[in-house]
């Protein structure tokens, strides 16, 4: 089992590897739930499959589970206060007040994002205290812009 120190240091280790900020979301019928997440990868290209990692007591996990999908949006540099709100403890429903998005594939797409993919979910795997979902992509979008990036424990430009 880990001790605390061992925890901090892996935390302080992984923390040397920038990755983009997204926010995970689904639709159920208490409304839209999202999280934000840094613990994503392509997955496959044949067929495309897309890897992300929720908390077990995440409350988007059971929202997805439930409607067999989920969005990916791909924060763009500019939206640390975005990402903030849904990592956040606020209820669900409050997260999404005046933010803007569109339901695509029956995920909610946030506006601004930099990208965005929607999933069908294709398998839950158990993960230490998290849970690996797989997805199949059904539908994408990017525009030009910057990535916002985490790398250290906080925000940074890639420039």
């Amino acid at each position: 089992m880990a001790t605390e120190l061992d925890r901090q240091t892996y935390r302080a280790v992984i923390g040397h590897f920038p990755t983009g900020v997204a926010v995970i979301t689904g639709a159920g019928p208490g409304g839209p739930a999202g999280m934000t997440a840094n613990a994503l990868c392509s997955l496959s290209l044949e067929p495309l499959l897309l890897l992300v990692c929720f908390d077990n007591d995440a409350r988007t996990l059971p929202v997805v589970r439930e409607s067999g999908r989920f969005g990916v949006n791909l924060l763009a540099a500019g939206q640390e206060a975005l990402s903030g709100v849904f990592a956040s403890k606020t209820p669900e429903a409050e997260k999404f007040d005046g933010v803007g998005y569109a339901l695509e594939r029956g995920v909610p797409v946030l506006d601004g994002a930099l990208a965005w993919l929607a999933c069908d979910l294709g398998e839950l795997i158990p993960g230490g205290d998290h849970t690996i979902g797989i997805g199949r992509v059904v539908a994408m979008h990017h525009r030009e812009g910057e990535p916002l990036v985490w790398y250290r424990g906080g925000y940074r430009s890639l420039c």
